[in-house]
């Protein structure tokens, strides 16, 4: 849900989520003081029994909101947590690599090298969209071929080629996990069920009888700041997505201090092979 708040600033939607939750309670202020207001305080602790129900509401609502915040907020930082750890099996698995023998070398670091310039040129855009990228299966797929290819001769070679494999695969769990969470979010019914309590907190807001000025005032504070922490909510919710989201930062910098020719050390001297 809500996915159209990604295509525009953080700051922008923020503003009109609170102003929207503060237009809602104003308008309903002034049609609820024209139509029920009469009728409803007909009774004269209508306003202490309004008040009640408005207070023991917003312990339970107020609870659900806390809730959802810290669970988007932790989703957050999960995801991004999982993006450094595939970072830095991404550098692992590249010095590992770089220890094979030439010209096996050179085929296996330039595959891993492609597949860590689609993940972020071609890979993180889809996922800022919401779309699961596939050109990162085909590169790891035609690294596993020739790495699965490789037959070590020495016992140096089995111990490095045994720790690259488990590399490899710890690389690609990391990578299936990530995946997972491009269109990960909470679930539509607990969206409505915030909906629902939003509404009805500003209805209760609605019936409170006071001063116009004092009114307006509380009843905007509160439905402004309702709508600030929903749209905190929705912000977080997808973690790939928008202007608050997990970039791609961390396997950048593998990327740029390991992997680029410049950065690249002298290749050393080993026994030469025929390609497998």
């Amino acid at each position: 849900m809500f996915y159209w708040i990604y295509d525009y600033p953080a700051w922008t939607i923020g503003l009109l989520f609170a102003s929207v939750f503060v237009a809602v309670a104003w308008t309903g202020t002034f049609l609820a003081r024209k139509s029920v207001h009469e009728w409803f305080h007909s009774e004269p602790r209508a306003n202490e029994m309004v008040g009640f129900a408005l207070s023991s509401f917003f312990v339970l609502y107020g609870l659900l909101l806390g809730l959802l915040s810290v669970a988007a907020y932790q989703n957050y930082a999960t995801v991004s947590d999982l993006v450094d750890k595939e970072a830095s099996s991404l550098a692992a698995l590249y010095r590992d690599l770089s220890s094979y023998p030439e010209p096996i070398r050179d085929r296996l670091t330039d595959q891993l090298r492609e597949y860590a310039r689609y993940t972020i040129e071609d890979g993180w855009p889809q996922q800022r969209a919401g779309i699961v990228p596939r050109g990162g299966t085909q590169r790891i797929g035609a690294l596993a071929k020739i790495l699965f290819a490789f037959e070590p001769v020495t016992k140096g070679e089995e111990i490095k080629h045994a720790e690259a494999l488990r590399q490899f695969n710890h690389l690609v769990e990391l990578r299936r996990s990530r995946l997972a969470n491009v269109t990960t979010g909470l679930p539509a019914v607990l969206w409505w069920v915030l909906a629902l309590g939003s509404l009805l907190s500003i209805m209760l807001i609605w019936l409170l009888e006071m001063e116009i000025h004092v009114h307006l005032i509380l009843g905007g504070a509160l439905a402004g700041f309702l709508g600030i922490v929903i749209f905190l909510i929705a912000e977080l919710d997808n973690p790939f997505r928008g202007e608050v989201s997990v970039g791609p930062d961390s396997i950048a910098l593998v990327y740029e201090s390991l992997m680029m020719p410049e950065a690249l050390p002298p290749p050393e001297a080993g026994p030469q092979r025929n390609a497998k």
